[in-house]
């Protein structure tokens, strides 16, 4: 793993919100450490209501994680776009969170409860 990232349990019990609707809760969730910046809470995909994500267009790319794909939320009050992120084939580094989603906390909620 990269020096300055760190992939743990989370402990507890996270919910992400999105629209006024809970999109998921998750007890298995992870917490990615990297550097000074905040740590993201990374949800299981099984436990994310996926039918609320459209896939976007966009990617992006981190020398340490690799490849992003992102994807937008439909929600009552209209798109919410390029709100989550996934690796989908992450780096050998941090292959702990394939198959996890993590959402902007400035587009959604995500807290613990």
């Amino acid at each position: 793993m990269a020096d300055h990232i760190t992939i743990r349990p989370a402990s507890g019990n996270w919910t992400v919100r999105a629209g006024g609707a809970v999109l998921g809760e998750s007890t298995a969730a992870l917490e990615l450490q990297e550097g000074d910046y905040p740590p993201v809470i990374y949800f299981p995909r099984s436990d994310i209501a996926m039918a609320f994500l459209e896939p976007s267009d966009i990617t992006s790319t981190c020398p340490y994680k690799g490849k992003a794909t992102y994807y937008s939320i439909v929600a009552k009050s209209g798109l919410i776009r390029d709100a989550v992120w996934s690796y989908e084939d992450p780096l050998d580094a941090v292959a702990g969170i394939k198959g996890y989603l993590a959402f902007y906390t400035t587009k959604v909620a995500v807290e613990e409860v």
